[in-house]
């Protein structure tokens, strides 16, 4: 039976209490040993729970029905979307202190689905028998913390008690002690390749100066969504997308791509929002030998023995400005698109392996002919290289004129 609803932040200790019930509770229990308030959450897709869950599976489905027959993944699935909307609205109310979760493959991919929607910054730690392997599927761009079960969660024993009590003193200790209060500074986001450094290092340093906190992110495909992430949690209020390097990636096919939501969580969240087309000039391979076939007779230059770097053509450039043009569209805030029109990087300059002024001007009068340009949804063309300079100041002072307001 259902115990009481909840009213405070408490944990939340999570796991598909069909087969790792007891495991759970025990969880639970040395959480309340710690002093921290715990609820557990069922989420088991087939037989009744071995223990009596805080939250039964009921709660948690709402008005969603599990697919009916054998099809365990289609059930995973649809529990793992169940909890999502339902932790995201008990954290939107004020519920969560922290999400601790324990499973197998299974379990970890569903209860890591929903921990992955939640606030950058809320605790939330997963025992799990995958987090010996590559956890980047799980984990994402979010602030998991994953910790390997030794053996499989399966019945309480001197090692599984021992990695459980970790688990459940480590959340503790996760929400029992706060961050003390610091100034408060106004976050801004900024995206940055070693080819465009020279331009966020001094947008950054100069904003540093006017108070604002500054959170650079390297543009390989994770960067990009870190930071909007953190952007849709609140943390940042501002952001300077200087390298969309991601984009030529996500159009071309390279292995830093963007995701196909990238800008998304900026444009709905609304925040002042500067743009321009760093590192657009080329994609992203591993070795040499790793580079398609296609692309074999083009321009390429290896940047180090894991990665190699793509010229983008003509075509792919017109590609990439429809790209970003379909999602700024779509904006509803004030947004500038700043282009640098004597070069993307350090590499598309005179004399160097990537200088295609041919191509850039492709990208710029693509970008110009399909961004409906309005009073708030604007495009500013410099006769500067990136990494000049006077292209710094005026995105800087781009950015001061969408958010006029001091960094403190």
């Amino acid at each position: 039976m259902e115990r009481e609803a909840v009213t405070n932040p408490v944990v939340f200790a999570v796991a598909t209490m069909d087969t790792k019930g007891e495991e759970l509770a025990f969880v639970a229990q040395c959480l309340l040993g710690a002093g921290v308030s715990v609820k557990t959450v069922d989420v088991g897709t087939r037989a009744a729970p071995t223990v009596s869950p805080d939250v039964s599976r009921e709660r948690v489905l709402g008005n969603t029905t599990l697919p009916i027959g054998d099809d365990r993944g289609a059930a995973v699935t649809a529990m793992g979307d169940a909890l999502t909307s339902w932790l995201q609205s008990e954290c939107v109310a004020g519920r969560v202190a922290g999400v601790v979760g324990i499973g197998g493959s299974g379990g970890t991919a569903l209860v890591t689905a929903a921990m992955r929607e939640l606030p950058i910054g809320l605790p939330k730690l997963m025992v799990s028998t995958m987090a010996s392997g590559n956890t980047a599927h799980y984990v994402d761009c979010s602030d998991i913390t994953m910790m390997f079960s030794v053996v499989d969660v399966a019945g309480l024993n001197v090692v599984s008690e021992k990695i459980l009590s970790n688990a459940a003193h480590a959340m503790a200790g996760m929400v029992s002690h706060k961050l003390a209060s610091q100034e408060s500074r106004s976050a801004l986001g900024m995206t940055m390749f070693g080819v465009t450094t020279p331009c966020v290092t001094m947008v950054r340093k100069t904003l540093e100066t006017k108070g604002y906190d500054c959170l650079v992110f390297h543009a390989t495909g994770s960067g990009g969504r870190a930071m909007e992430q953190l952007v849709d949690s609140g943390l940042i209020g501002g952001v300077l997308d200087i390298t969309t390097t991601e984009v030529a990636d996500e159009v071309v096919g390279g292995v830093l791509p963007a995701g196909p939501e990238r800008f998304e969580r900026l444009l709905a969240k609304g925040v002042p929002l500067v743009l321009s087309v760093g590192a657009a000039d080329m994609v992203n391979f591993g070795g040499i030998e790793t580079v398609p076939k296609e692309f074999r007779d083009r321009t390429l230059h290896v940047h180090n023995a894991q990665v190699t770097l793509m010229r983008t053509n003509e075509d792919e450039n017109r590609r990439i400005a429809q790209w970003i043009a379909d999602k700024l569209n779509h904006s509803t805030s004030p947004l500038t698109l700043m282009i640098p029109e004597g070069g993307l990087s350090t590499l598309d300059a005179p004399d160097q392996a990537f200088y295609d002024p041919a191509a850039n001007a492709a990208l710029f009068d693509e970008l110009e002919q399909q961004i409906q340009q309005t009073g708030d949804r604007k495009i500013i063309r410099l006769p500067y290289h990136i990494n000049e300079s006077e292209f710094a100041q005026a995105l800087v002072a781009e950015f001061e004129a969408l958010c006029p307001t001091t960094g403190h």
